[in-house]
């Protein structure tokens, strides 16, 4: 997959890729349809921070879960 490339489909499989990742009990709520390929530069850096990383503290996922809210359209 090429993540390079600006796509709705991309964005789903990273948006899925990070609540996956953080294990999130709210990921029904963050549906991948709510953001915009504007955001993708930005969707990206997460979804590259969040693969380099094994483990989260609650307060990293609860900065990484507010960012992804802001970014929704």
């Amino acid at each position: 997959m090429n993540l390079n490339e600006p796509t709705p489909q991309n964005i789903e499989y990273m948006i899925e890729a990070i609540k996956t990742k953080l294990r999130m009990a709210t990921g029904a709520a963050m549906q991948s349809s709510s953001f915009s390929v504007d955001k993708y530069e930005d969707i990206k850096d997460i979804y590259d921070m969040v693969a380099s990383k094994q483990n989260f503290s609650i307060s990293e996922v609860e900065a990484l879960v507010s960012e992804l809210g802001r970014l929704r359209a």
